[in-house]
């Protein structure tokens, strides 16, 4: 039987679900009151993750400033990145916090960092980290109780479409970017049918700052 961490997705965008501008570079969305939010989330979870082509357009830094969180618990950081691209001068292997790279197992490379690990883990059909794999190997032998996946896209889809999903936010901001081709929140294959249609419950909706947030949880069939 899978165990996996309880996993919440966390992002901001547009009216119109950009989430970047067309060109894939980083947008603020969220307002001051959204950033202190998800900061007090990331501070509640053991672990962060993202892909590495947010690493890679974005450079985070995934840690919790100070600012927002008093006397903070930095997450892990954890970056699927299944043909080991993470620079080495990347934020996210600042000495702030551990890191774990998750690459394709026969693609690990070292970084002279003793608070950066990399593992292998195999990949799915479309060649990415194979999520149960990965999230088993969380639960198991890192002991990751709650995760929080940040994007992009891309991951944030194969997260939805495999179910391994518990919780959703989604910060929305109220302008529009527009183009057919900019980053949207889920990305990747996309469905074919109705009957793959991904449902969502609302928990809550909220005013916050110039936007809202919605809160949903997937419904399980």
């Amino acid at each position: 039987m899978l165990k996996k961490p309880y996993v919440i997705i966390n992002c901001a965008m547009t009216a119109d679900g950009k989430i970047a501008f067309p060109d894939g570079k980083q947008l603020r969305i969220s307002c001051e009151e959204d950033i202190k939010r998800m900061y007090e989330l990331r501070n509640r979870c053991d672990a962060v993750l993202v892909g590495v082509n947010t690493v890679l357009y974005d450079d985070p830094k995934l840690t919790i400033k100070k600012k927002y969180v008093r006397n903070p618990k930095q997450p892990l950081r954890i970056v699927l990145d299944s043909k080991c691209r993470t620079p080495k001068n990347a934020q996210v292997l600042s000495k702030a916090a551990k890191t774990l790279i998750v690459t394709q197992k026969g693609n690990e490379k070292t970084f002279a960092k003793k608070h950066v690990e990399v593992i292998g883990c195999k990949t799915d059909e479309d060649g990415l980290i194979n999520l149960e794999a990965i999230l088993d190997i969380l639960y198991r032998k890192k002991g990751i109780r709650k995760l929080l996946v940040e994007g992009g896209g891309t991951v944030i889809w194969n997260f939805l479409k495999k179910r391994m999903v518990d919780e959703v936010y989604t910060y929305i901001g109220p302008f529009i970017v527009g183009g057919k081709n900019t980053p949207t929140m889920a990305e990747g294959s996309g469905i074919n049918s109705v009957d793959e249609l991904i449902h969502l419950r609302i928990v809550d909706v909220k005013p916050l700052g110039p936007g809202v947030l919605i809160h949903y949880k997937p419904i399980v069939d």
